[in-house]
């Protein structure tokens, strides 16, 4: 029996796919405190050990730092985005 690899060419475009629900849709990620630097340069140094949640927007651009997830979902209500959590 011979192998055949096929390649699919993707559907929707790398760019397209990124942009999907940019300005409707945010996501609620839980990590570590020794993670923020990375994700947030500007937040004060944080003590290690803690679990935080970031809210992010949809291209995955943060957006806030919190200690709770229901303030994370609260602030993309206020914002009029809607919410999902990654996990």
């Amino acid at each position: 029996m011979t192998e055949v690899n096929i390649a699919l060419e993707p559907r929707v475009s790398l760019e397209a796919l990124a942009s999907l629900g940019e300005g409707h849709i945010a996501y609620v990620k839980q990590i570590r405190s020794e993670d923020v630097p990375g994700l947030f340069p500007e937040a004060p140094k944080i003590a290690p050990g803690l679990k935080l949640f970031a809210l992010h927007a949809a291209d995955g651009t943060p957006i806030m730092l919190t200690d709770s997830r229901e303030a994370a979902v609260a602030n993309a209500w206020s914002n009029e985005l809607q919410a999902v959590s990654v996990h």
